[in-house]
Parts: structure tokens; sequence; C-alpha cells
């Protein structure tokens, strides 16, 4: 089970990526984001939004989560979903990958990533703590996910906490 965060990740604010697509990081979110190794996850999330993630804990997620998958492979549970498992595999092989932060706060956004991010070089994003984990959003996607989320807000909020 991965370890919670120190502290909860949160606050919004916004950065310029540079000519070169890179992201200065606030100082704090770098240093949550960064494991004892110092490697972060890097993670599509959905159309213009990126995740930062601690390696460890998103490795031991996955790790947890494919051994119920190949679990329920092995236990012949899965022959009518190939399609599905197929699909997963795709969505996984390109979900992620694994970054370095230079001087602990600056991303380089690989290639691949920029597209899915929708952000030309020297553009502005939105970089939101999300409690376990920092996203980058596209700013017109960022608000979009606001106006949909917002309203929600006082319910989830509730029914988490009880």
């Amino acid at each position: 089970m991965p370890e919670p965060p120190k502290t909860f990740l949160t606050g919004e604010f916004r950065r310029a990526l540079d000519d070169r697509f890179r992201l200065t990081l606030p100082a704090e979110f770098a240093t949550e984001i960064t494991d004892d190794a110092g490697e972060t996850i890097l993670a599509k999330e959905r159309y213009g939004c990126l995740s930062l993630w601690r390696a460890a804990d998103w490795r031991q997620r996955i790790s947890d989560g494919m051994s119920l998958i190949r679990g329920k492979i092995q236990a012949g549970r899965m022959e009518q979903r190939w399609t599905d498992v197929q699909r997963f595999g795709r969505l996984l092989s390109t979900r992620t990958c694994d970054v370095k932060l230079a001087n602990r706060s600056r991303l380089l956004i690989p290639e691949g990533f920029r597209e899915f991010l929708d952000v030309e070089k020297g553009g502005d994003v939105m970089v939101v703590g999300a409690v376990i984990c920092v996203e980058i959003w596209n700013p017109q996607a960022w608000l979009e996910q606001l106006k949909s989320d917002m309203p929600e807000f006082g319910d989830l909020f509730r029914e988490l906490s009880n």
C-alpha cells in the first residue's frame, strides 16, 4: 500500500512553459512528488491534463492493480474481455514515463505528452495540487473542469469526510 502524502498538495499556480517545454514547479510540489530515489512519474490523465506522482507510490499502485488483473486472466475470467485487456495494455504502455526534475523543481515535458497537454511552447499552464498528486493543465481544459466539478464540491467533501 502506498504511503499517504506527507502533506496534502493543494494550490493553483499559473506558470509558463519555456521555449523547450520546461516548466518550473512550485518548490513544495516538487519535493512532495519526488521519491527518495529522486524519481517522479509523469502520467496522461485526460486530454489537456498531465499528472506528477511519487514514482515509488505510482509503481506500487500499478503493481497492485496488475496483480489483480493477472489473477483474473490466470483464472480464465477474462476470455470474453480480450479487447478490453488489449486496450488497457495500450493505454498502460503509453500513459506514463519516468522523469527527473532538474534542480529538484524543473520538469521537461517529453514529446507525446506535449501534444496531449495541448499547450504551445511559451504558453501558460495551470499547476494544481490534487491532494495526492500534482496536475498540469491546459488553462482552458482546467476552466472547463472547474465549471463541471465546482458545483459538486460540497457533496463530494461530505461524502469523502464521512
